[in-house]
């Protein structure tokens, strides 16, 4: 038996509404929505815990790695180290809130790859189908950026301190607090960790079609400018060798993504 009649009333809609299409994506209330945020910031503030546990018992081996460059500095100018190459507290807390900010640095670099993979669990919801198979390659490309980014501000930090120490002038004698130094320190490895993250954002806008390759061609000249304007301002020591190691990344990560467009087609 063959029925017939209107598609819309057979499939149960009503006629002035269109069928929904099976688009991959997961409608959900904004309760539901605001519910899976806090699942995935709990998962995220758990991992990030555990890092700084781990942290805090690897301490004096990271305490002695990141105090390497002040020590190799006051080793080719001893008459400058009078603290005998330790850094200084001011207060009885200082140590502790030292210990408790770099604990809690190091559990966030240890707990990235979790974090970024909560991240795109939130918002995999709202994507298509062919856009969820970017997962697997955003986290790792993401962490192997941050990563990356991590390392020369470690490689660049003993050239920064050394001209930072330099630059004051050969009357001035560098007594480090813990806090200051690693502050610096810390917010060096930061910054360029998060700096090299834009290659991600500059394909995440040319897949979604938002910006074009074409359009990041024909911007070439504008983002080199912006790009050594936002080296020399966010570089925390503002010496010429972390510009330079900020700078020269960028731009080559510029090209690469304009390249790897090209190669997608977008």
């Amino acid at each position: 038996m063959t029925v017939t009649g209107d598609p819309a009333r057979l499939s149960g809609t009503a006629p002035w509404e269109e069928p929904e299409e099976d688009d991959g994506l997961v409608r959900m209330t904004l309760a539901e929505h605001l519910a899976e945020l806090r699942r995935r910031l709990i998962i995220s503030m758990a991992a990030i815990a555990a890092g700084a546990v781990i942290a805090w018992f690897m301490y004096n081996p990271v305490l002695n790695f990141l105090i390497t460059p002040y020590r190799h500095f006051l080793a080719l100018h001893p008459h400058k180290d009078i603290t005998h190459g330790q850094l200084v507290i001011n207060g009885p807390l200082e140590g502790f809130t030292t210990r408790v900010k770099i604990a809690t640095y190091i559990g966030m670099g240890l707990a990235s790859p979790v974090v970024l993979w909560e991240l795109w669990r939130f918002i995999t919801p709202g994507l298509h189908k062919n856009e969820k198979r970017y997962a697997v390659p955003f986290v790792c490309s993401a962490v192997a950026l941050f990563s990356g980014g991590v390392a020369t501000a470690i490689l660049v930090f003993p050239k920064a301190i050394s001209w930072l120490i330099s630059v004051s002038g050969s009357s001035v004698t560098p007594i480090f607090t813990a806090s200051q130094y690693f502050s610096l320190y810390v917010l060096a490895c930061l910054i360029f960790g998060c700096v090299f993250l834009y290659p991600i954002v500059l394909m995440f806008l040319m897949i979604s079609g938002v910006v074009p390759s074409r359009k990041w061609r024909k911007w070439r000249r504008m983002a080199i400018v912006i790009i050594a304007a936002t080296a020399a301002i966010i570089t925390p020591s503002n010496d010429p060798f972390s510009f330079l190691a900020m700078a020269v990344p960028m731009y080559i990560f510029y090209e690469g993504s304009i390249v790897l467009g090209r190669i997608l087609k977008k």
